[in-house]
């Protein structure tokens, strides 16, 4: 039996099972759910994909969840099968059976038959509309590379958080070896651009060679009763380049520090790419010069982080008139140009790639805040920051280990490095805007703070300290 024939109920009403499911995945991160109870979830639309094969029924939920007080629209794809999927087993939410048939319910990211037709919706520009006068209307989009291969096998990238990560593995049509691809499926939506999607296909498609090809997305519109009219469009899928066999900065980074070797050449050139991203990124989107609201609504984000970071880690209260005055210091500078950036940059979002250098990723912006916010210009310094943090972050590390001493003075080597080779490809001297970036750097780190506090306690001590040391560092 096929599950065609097999009837598939269609109900507002979103199924226990499912919902029980989605409150442990972990890009699930809606707030105000009882323990042991369920959330409030209703289904506001159902957009589908064809399986060619005829076996499976390929079905994408829109699963609006009301449980906390900032409503969050899921996307959840599902299989529908009539017998088990060989291996299934994890992927597996619900056994069922409907009309005296067994109806086998998966998440459908781990399902081939899924996989298979979202990326063919990609390739083939493929546009799709939802079921029932949904209003759902979904296309696909594929960059500039040929659609000419065929899937052999895919599955997903385990650790992901807020979205859900799928890794092919492609042939072309004559059956030579194609460079696999990894597709982001983008979980909680909101009415906007995925920056993730746009910045990276715009470096890529200009051939740019310091981020992964692109090679398609997913666009569409949706019902959803969140938005003034109730209705939204976004991006609902990102498929890029997926380079295998190569380790993030993060891990070459931390493995020199703990060997005691120089990270100052591979530093100076991270700063470099860094700083030629930029200047692509400006000729690539509009940017503007800072304007006084500009700079008055960063400083109010700042001093409202600082505020949170007090009431987190009361110690650090003690420091906040200093802290105000870095502030200061910052409102009274010069501030450069506002423009597009990677806005979640760290040495986990860079790949060594040999023969290549470094390949930066992940320019969704911070998790945390709206997407409209997350395309908008912002400052280059905000990104220089979060890389300076980040190799803070390897010494801090090591802070309990025997590596201490030599750790903290190899960060402060590849501080500098980074700094220099920045300053030199961009030919903007970071020193000479210190206290700027000084401002930037200690708002990271409030931050930080208050994660770790919420989140690893026992790492609290690594932002504690840089807060206390840029807030009183002579100038």
């Amino acid at each position: 039996m096929s599950v065609s024939s097999v009837s598939i109920p269609r109900t507002r009403e979103v199924r226990p099972a499912l919902a029980e499911w989605m409150t442990h995945q972990r890009w699930y991160s809606s707030a105000g759910v009882e323990p042991g109870a369920l959330p409030e979830l209703s289904l506001v639309g159902v957009w589908s994909l064809v399986d060619h094969r005829h076996q499976v029924a390929l079905q994408t939920h829109l699963i609006l969840d009301e449980s906390g007080a900032d409503p969050v629209l899921y996307q959840v794809p599902l299989t529908f099968r009539s017998s088990s999927l060989l291996g299934g087993d994890k992927a597996l939410i619900e056994r069922a059976t409907i009309d005296g048939s067994p109806l086998f319910i998966y998440d459908a990211p781990h399902d081939p038959a899924f996989t298979r037709a979202l990326l063919g919706l990609m390739l083939d520009d493929e546009h799709e509309r939802g079921e029932h006068s949904d209003g759902v209307e979904v296309t696909g989009h594929h960059a500039l590379t040929s659609g000419e291969v065929r899937v052999t096998d895919s599955h997903v990238l385990r650790g992901e958080q807020s979205n859900t990560s799928i890794i092919y593995d492609l042939v072309h049509l004559n059956g030579k070896p194609a460079t696999p691809v990894i597709c982001k499926l983008f979980r909680a939506l909101s009415d906007g651009q995925n920056p993730d999607a746009v910045v990276q296909s715009a470096l890529s498609d200009a051939g740019s060679r310091l981020v992964p090809r692109s090679i398609g997305s997913v666009t569409g519109s949706w019902a959803d009763p969140r938005q003034p009219g109730g209705h939204a469009s976004g991006h609902l899928a990102f498929a890029q380049e997926f380079i295998p066999e190569v380790e993030d900065a993060w891990r070459v980074a931390l493995r020199s520090a703990e060997s005691g070797e120089s990270f100052g050449a591979l530093a100076f050139a991270l700063g470099e790419a860094t700083a030629q991203v930029h200047s692509e990124l400006a000729r690539l989107f509009p940017a503007r010069e800072a304007t006084a609201s500009d700079v008055a609504g960063i400083l109010s984000s700042m001093r409202e982080r600082a505020t949170q970071a007090f009431a987190d880690v009361p110690a650090l209260e003690s420091e906040a008139e200093a802290i105000e005055g870095v502030f200061r210091m910052a409102e009274a500078s010069s501030w450069p140009a506002f423009q597009r950036i990677h806005g979640d940059y760290h040495l986990g979002q860079v790949l060594a790639v040999p023969g290549r250098g470094w390949v930066l990723l992940d320019f969704e912006g911070e998790p945390l805040r709206p997407l409209a916010e997350r395309s908008e210009p912002d400052v280059t310094l905000r990104d220089v920051a979060g890389m300076l943090r980040s190799f803070d972050y390897v010494a801090g590390t090591l802070a309990s280990t025997p590596h201490a001493s030599a750790a903290a003075a190899w960060a402060h080597e590849a501080r500098d490095a980074f700094i220099d080779g920045y300053s030199a490809r961009s030919g903007l001297p970071l020193r000479e805007q210190r206290e700027l970036l000084d401002a930037f750097e200690l708002d990271k780190a409030l931050y930080e703070v208050g994660y770790e506090a919420r989140n690893r306690p026992d790492w609290v001590a690594i932002p504690a300290g840089a807060i206390r040391y840029l807030a009183n560092r002579p100038r």
